[in-house]
Formats: C-alpha cells, sequence, structure tokens
C-alpha cells in the first residue's frame, strides 16, 4: 500500500446519505406525532408550565380569603376548531369547587380530532390548583359543524396561602391549547391545500 492510498478517506455513498436523511425525517415526524404525550409526561415529572394537580376528591376547606381565575382557549395552526371558554372569568373563595365549561366547535366540511395541552400562570400556583374534571390530554373528536362543551371543576388548595411564594397570588389563569391529534394526523395523510380551503369554508 503507498503513502497515498493510506491517506484516501473513504466518502459516504450517495445512497448512505439518502438513508441518514430519511431516517432524520422520520424521527422529526415521530416526535411531532409524540408531542402532547410527552408533553404530558414531561410537566408531570418536572412540574414545567404551572403543572396542575390531579385529584379525585373535592377540598373539605373553605377559606373567607377570594381569589379570580382567568380562563385562557387558543388553538394551533393545524387545526381549524373554534375553542373559547364559556366565561373569561370567576371569582371564587380559595377551597371551594367550582365547574365552568369551554366549548369547541368545527367549523369544516371533514372530521377532525384534537387534544389538549394546559398550563397555569403564575408557575407557582400550579401546585396548589387542583382539578376533579377535566378534558386536557383526552382526545376530543368533532364532525363537520359539530360542538362540544367541555367541563373543568377545579378548586384552589387552601395552602396556596401559606407558601411564602404564592401566599399574595390575587389571580390565576388557566390556559389551555388544542393541537390536531396524532391519529388523524397519521392516518389522513398531509392535508392538501384544497382540502385546507374547503375546511375554513
Amino acid at each position: 500500500m503507498t503513502a497515498r492510498d493510506a491517506t484516501k478517506v473513504e466518502k459516504p455513498g450517495n445512497g448512505r446519505i439518502a438513508a441518514l436523511c430519511l431516517a432524520g425525517v422520520a424521527g422529526m415526524v415521530g416526535m411531532s406525532y409524540a408531542a402532547v404525550p410527552l408533553y404530558e409526561l414531561f410537566c408531570q415529572v418536572t412540574g414545567y408550565g404551572g403543572t396542575t394537580q390531579r385529584v379525585e376528591q373535592y377540598s373539605d376547606q373553605i377559606l373567607d380569603r377570594t381569589i379570580r381565575v382567568r380562563f385562557d382557549a387558543n388553538t394551533s395552526s393545524g387545526l381549524n376548531w373554534q375553542f373559547e371558554p364559556a366565561q373569561r372569568m370567576v371569582e371564587l373563595r380559595i377551597g371551594e369547587t367550582m365547574q365552568i365549561a369551554y366549548r369547541a366547535d368545527n367549523p369544516g366540511r371533514r372530521a377532525s380530532s384534537g387534544q389538549a395541552t394546559f398550563n397555569v400562570t403564575p408557575q407557582a400556583a400550579g401546585a396548589y390548583f387542583n382539578k376533579v374534571e377535566c378534558f386536557c390530554f383526552t382526545e376530543t373528536e368533532l364532525k363537520p359543524g359539530e360542538g362540544m362543551d367541555m367541563p373543568v371543576v377545579f378548586f384552589v388548595d387552601p395552602a396556596i396561602v401559606d407558601a411564602p411564594e404564592t401566599m399574595n397570588i390575587n389571580t390565576i389563569t388557566l390556559s389551555y391549547t388544542f393541537f390536531p391529534h396524532e391519529t388523524e394526523t397519521s392516518m389522513a395523510g398531509p392535508v392538501t391545500g384544497e382540502q385546507k380551503a374547503a375546511d375554513k369554508l
């Protein structure tokens, strides 16, 4: 073997490069499908984004002090839904159980599915915002022209007044964002420009 041969570096073929590119694209697509479940797990483990607590029983203590809760609603660009809270704000006593509702409507011409994530601000209040019933992280399918009321039952833990970082909080905002559900994207295939235009009619 000559010195020239020893210094040669084998270059990857076009086939290998194409395979690596396809693997990268497939990985990104897979991550997008898993975004909502992974976000749910991440929030539960880290408490990121003002993760609320899920409980099965109501508070047994109600304080005389009140707190305001605002409600916010958003949809991602890939989901043509109208989504909003039935009321923008309530004022309740700390520890009091309250039921409110969000409303989602599908004005498009084909059925579509969505899944909601949530967050609470200020983030420190998330640990004290207890939800007894909610629609987050649950697949919701709406037929063309169909609408649905989605209840949320919650209370604010009285312990919020004892922690130094939360004792002076007077307003909490609960925000939901709906994303297209993964099964709809994977089963229906890519949405064409004509389909998008029809859904907006």
